[in-house]
């Protein structure tokens, strides 16, 4: 039993531990030299397939509970369990989409603990061969100071696939809980990275670039809020140099923005306690996002504690060389290479382009914005005036009211005369909220664009003369120029060719 003094005292370090982790400037992972995060990530992302790893049970999202479920997905005697071959191949097309290399050989496991929402009391799963070996994941992050991004290179350790486990339910009745097997066996590619992360903003960006490479491929739809991709991200800290420090496991995530805040949270937590003479306990923990802590879960479970075996029903995984080169035949332009041709073949900038290729379903709305037209141009009304409004409205590309044609049409017009980049923008909000073909809105509520030279000198003469006092400051400080050309579009509603005002204001001014 702990005396008086010693409870004062753990109580203190308590009180001081709290304090510190409360105190963000002073604890902020990867800013300081004297602590470092290390931060390695197991994603859970749910294989884009109709049916289940082992069983020809549905993978519909949102069933009525056990509607999705087959006699293997149950357990029943007897029931023995054959492999997806569409999973195999959705996990081959991921592995090559991470350059990573492809086992031609793997192997079914059996990691034996019990869950009530487990019926076999087992989950089949791989660990020592699994069927996708090391890879690469390169991120950008950024902005720094200098308003440059970088690019940093994480390690993917493997990739194997698994059976996802049921789920109870303890908020339906008062004394009981129920389960619900829908997702049992439904295939989960697990993406283990290497410890190679070194901060919560590398964390997010990690996560955001590989969900961005599986929708591109197909094999997941990374739609975290439904499930289908969720990560556990282990956090540890340690003095530069130093070995790894011992490390928590935050469970299920499901989060990008939650995914930073328990790391940043997870590490002052450590650190913390270490400057306090504690020692750090190997556990499972949770994120809580209303109270912005981890809170412990259970001690952290090892290899030896699964007991893992191969699994007797499933023969090892073997393919050819030659079937992978196919699947890879058939690969989609990823999003590293999609940036490389859009800032070498368009001109756009690193930034531009990593927005656009951020989403496939972006980068392909901009490219047929793009075709046929100047790059920038389009990516500028893509990135600013489109997912601008979009992010107003919470909504994604997909849900666009305007379509790529409707934009096009627009920067068409700007192209050629026929309205002014102020007038496009007043266009634009029209087709957002009404529809309707570009071309015939400006032509109906007349709004093309001014060119008669006589009618907007004659604009340009009636201000200058309407204001002398401007027009002496404007001679002293040519910069005040624009404060009449501001004036004159104003006066016509905006449909002046501004080129023109502005080559008229400085004639009549007499500035350059």
């Amino acid at each position: 039993m702990l005396d008086i003094a010693s409870r004062n005292k753990d109580y203190i370090m308590t009180e001081l531990v709290e304090a510190r982790i409360a105190d963000p400037k002073r604890f902020i992972p990867g800013s300081k030299d004297d602590w470092e995060v290390i931060i390695g990530m197991e994603v859970h992302a749910q294989v884009a397939s109709n049916a289940k790893l082992f069983s020809g049970a549905s993978t519909e999202f949102g069933a009525e509970p056990n509607n999705n479920v087959s006699l293997v997905d149950a357990a029943m005697p007897g029931m023995l369990p054959v492999i997806n071959e569409e999973c195999v191949a959705q996990a081959i097309r991921t592995g090559l989409g991470l350059n990573a290399e492809i086992n031609l050989r793997s192997v079914f496991d059996r990691k034996n603990y019990f869950y009530p929402d487990l019926p076999q009391g087992y989950q089949i799963s791989q660990f020592k061969d699994p069927i996708v070996g090391e890879g690469t994941i390169t991120i950008s992050v950024g902005p720094n100071k200098k308003g440059e991004y970088e690019d940093v290179e994480i390690g993917v350790e493997r990739l194997h696939l698994e059976q996802d486990a049921g789920k109870s339910m303890h908020d339906q009745h008062p004394t009981m809980s129920f389960v619900d097997l829908n997702r049992t066996g439904v295939a989960l590619m697990e993406i283990v990275s290497k410890p190679d992360i070194r901060s919560s903003d590398e964390a997010k960006a990690y996560i955001t670039k590989l969900r961005s490479i599986l929708r591109y491929l197909g094999t997941c739809d990374g739609n975290m809020s439904e499930g289908s991709m969720r990560a556990d991200v282990n956090v540890s800290v340690r003095k530069p140099g130093e070995p790894f420090g011992t490390r928590c496991e935050i469970k299920n995530m499901n989060s990008i923005r939650f995914i930073g805040q328990a790391i940043e949270y997870e590490a002052r937590r450590q650190i913390a306690i270490l400057e306090d003479g504690g020692e750090i306990d190997q556990e499972t923990r949770l994120y809580d996002p209303a109270k912005g802590e981890t809170r412990s879960m259970r001690s952290k479970e090892d290899a030896h504690d699964y007991r893992y075996f191969p699994d007797p029903d499933l023969l090892p995984l073997e393919f050819s060389r030659s079937y992978v080169e196919s699947l890879k035949s058939d690969l989609p332009e990823l999003p590293d290479a999609k940036k490389a041709r859009f800032m070498s073949q368009m001109g756009l900038t690193a930034y531009d382009a990593s927005v656009l290729v951020s989403e496939k379903a972006n980068a392909d709305y901009f490219e047929k914005v793009a075709e046929g037209r100047d790059g920038k141009v389009a990516a500028n009304w893509v990135i600013n005036n489109l997912l601008g409004k979009l992010k107003e409205s919470d909504a994604e590309i997909t849900e666009s009211p305007v379509s790529p044609e409707q934009i096009g049409s627009i920067i068409d017009m700007i192209k050629e005369g026929t309205i002014s980049g102020q007038i496009a923008k007043d266009v634009f909000d029209i087709v957002w909220q009404e529809g309707g073909d570009p071309a015939k809105i400006v032509e109906d509520r007349g709004m093309k664009q001014v060119t008669d030279t006589g009618a907007i000198e004659a604009a340009v003469d009636e201000i200058i003369t309407a204001n002398p006092d401007q027009v002496a400051k404007a001679k002293d400080n040519p910069k005040l120029a624009g404060w009449f050309v501001g004036q004159v579009m104003k006066a016509t509603g905006g449909k002046a060719n501004p080129q023109a005002v502005q080559e008229f204001v400085k004639q009549k001014l007499g500035v350059e």
